[in-house]
């Protein structure tokens, strides 16, 4: 059975791993250069080195720490093996924000630059299709969306490189008197130090789709998610700053602001002529169209992963023939369309979303790796971020996201009325079972036909019955009463369900009589929790897992561990989405 669905549900290679996250990540060198020009003028190439440099280091931050949790999730999955299910959620839903914004505002670019070929193209109704377009893709399924990934990628890249060769071409024989003439116009508004620092903030866009990889790494086969991020960073670090310092070398600073919006087509054709234009207009149409699909195909696999934990509603788990979560990849296509229409284009405010929703992603990956070394520091990985790498990061982060806020500090307000409600929804979806509670007691003092018909619309008591039934299995070698005790502490405030079993696997010579009364302990110091103590002979590994989730009805995202050691004779990954609970 699990070989069949292996077959459905093929593992992405490093190229095509790399062109789903890589459209993102590389869309940015079709308007960053042109925005950090804007802010920090001569200069700009500098900020976008020093964003190569920022990049580099996280590298090893989400090396290290999709690494050692190799599930998919990106953010949300290590905040919630080393915090509580509250933080993990803000990151979850931060994450789907970016995705959401990503994807309509790159459909609607794509559109916008497909105008500039076709005059008459209505732009929401064309940018609705396109959305249709990639939906319909996801739907079919992860293998063939990456083999139109692989296709935009391969001539993006093409593209951008032959823009490169051209405009050094124009520079071989014209000189390079326009560069030293822009090299020393007087310094924008602020002085050297301030357009380096408001070019890097606004030059952090460019790197947008770095964390994506993340969030499909179970997609990938084995060793891929490494290479993907070092793939990544070649590419942004590499085309971004020599773009940037290409368009100082050939075009005016002046003329540079009037053409931001389309400035790599505008270099087209200063250095080759219209085809070379017509061409980066057409490459700008599939590479923002690439993004689009690397946001559905994101966030599929983190709106999974957060509904196997029950943070979202189980109906969108429903897969179809090919493995995929239809109902997910149509509900996401439901909320893009229907923000496209709220906004009527108007992407400003997107822009705002998009950008603090990502920064603050990015910030909250680098606290989970400091969270990693402090609560699993013994737990394998491949390779480790040192510390103060990982503080200088979010260290930069952190400045990006002010420098932001004072260039923007509109689209920061609109950042928080769109996260304010759905963190709402989230926090209704943890404390569902407790405000069903509430809404029974409030009904206890209502007439007895309003009583019955709520009762019977919404199900409350059936609802409430359904949420404590999910048992939650924790496996112990033993461990003191104060180490389960943090067992129990955990499951009261993260977990709706009131079911534990507590699941020793017991070898020769193992001696239980103290953890029995251990537990007779905590049975007692928590009468809301039906404990359940269950001893089992074997050796615990994934064929204990695999057979007791069968037997126990159990999904093995409700099983948990403690963090193993350096000496536990497998990964993580291999017991299945068994989680990490101390």
């Amino acid at each position: 059975m699990r070989e069949s669905a292996n077959a459905l549900h093929q593992k992405l290679n490093e190229l095509q791993s790399t062109a789903i996250c890589g459209n993102d990540i590389s869309s940015s060198c079709l308007y960053v250069a042109a925005l950090t020009i804007a802010y920090a003028g001569q200069y700009a190439w500098i900020s976008l080195i020093i964003v190569g440099i920022v990049l580099f280091l996280f590298r090893k931050i989400y090396g290290e720490v999709v690494g050692a949790l190799p599930l998919n999730g990106g953010a949300y999955n290590v905040l919630l093996n080393t915090t509580s299910k509250l933080t993990a959620s803000f990151a979850a839903c931060l994450t789907i924000l970016s995705y959401m914004a990503t994807a309509v505002i790159s459909a609607y670019e794509g559109m916008f630059y497909f105008q500039d070929i076709v005059h008459s193209l209505p732009l929401i109704p064309a940018t609705i299709v396109l959305l249709l377009i990639f939906m319909m893709l996801s739907i079919i399924g992860i293998g063939e969306s990456a083999m139109v990934a692989v296709f935009i990628f391969i001539i993006h890249l093409a593209s951008l490189g032959l823009l490169v060769v051209a405009s050094c071409w124009f520079l071989f024989n014209n000189g390079m008197d326009l560069f030293h003439l822009n090299w020393n116009l007087p310094v924008r508004s602020g002085g050297f130090t301030a357009a380096l620092f408001f070019g890097f903030s606004a030059a952090m866009l460019g790197i947008s789709g770095f964390e994506s990889s993340a969030n499909f790494v179970e997609e990938q086969k084995p060793g891929v998610f490494p290479k993907t991020l070092r793939n990544m960073w070649g590419v942004v670090t590499f085309f971004n700053p020599v773009i940037a310092l290409l368009a100082l070398s050939i075009i005016p600073l002046t003329t540079i602001d009037a053409h931001k919006e389309s400035l790599l087509s505008f270099m087209g054709e200063t250095a080759g002529g219209s085809w070379l234009s017509y061409l980066i207009s057409i490459d700008a149409v599939l590479v923002l169209s690439g993004a689009v699909l690397t946001s559905f195909v994101g966030v599929t696999g983190l709106a999974e992963r957060i509904a196997l934990d029950r943070i979202l509603p189980n109906f969108l788990l429903a897969k179809n023939r090919r493995g995929v979560n239809y109902r997910i990849v149509i509900g996401f296509f439901i909320l893009c369309v229907s923000i496209l229409l709220v906004t009527r284009g108007n992407l400003v405010n997107l822009a705002g979303v998009y950008t603090f929703s990502f920064l603050t992603v990015m910030a909250l990956f680098g606290i989970g790796n400091l969270m990693l070394k402090i609560k699993r520091n013994k737990l394998p990985r491949p390779e480790r971020a040192t510390v103060l790498s990982v503080i200088v990061a979010i260290g930069f982060v952190v400045a990006a996201f002010a420098g932001n806020m004072q260039l923007n500090p509109r689209a920061f307000y609109v950042f928080l009325k769109y996260l304010a409600p759905a963190m709402l929804f989230i926090i209704v979806m943890l404390n569902r079972v407790r405000i069903i509670k509430w809404l029974l007691y409030l009904l206890n003092y209502m007439g007895k036909p309003i009583q019955n018909m709520v009762l019977e619309n919404f199900r409350l008591h059936r609802s409430i019955i359904q949420l404590n039934a999910q048992e939650l299995v924790f496996f112990t070698r033993g461990d003191n009463v104060s180490a389960l005790n943090r067992v129990m502490i955990y499951v009261e405030e993260n977990e709706a369900t009131r079911k534990l079993k507590i699941v020793h696997i017991a070898n020769e010579g193992s001696n239980n009589e103290n953890l029995k009364k251990d537990i007779e302990v905590l049975d007692r110091a928590y009468p809301e929790i039906d404990i359940d103590f269950v001893e089992i002979e074997g050796q615990f590994g994934p064929d204990m897992v695999n057979t007791l989730s069968e037997k126990w009805k159990i999904p093995k995202n409700f099983m948990f561990i403690g963090s193993p050691g350096d000496k536990f004779p497998y990964h993580v990954s291999e017991l299945g989405g068994v989680r990490l609970i101390m």
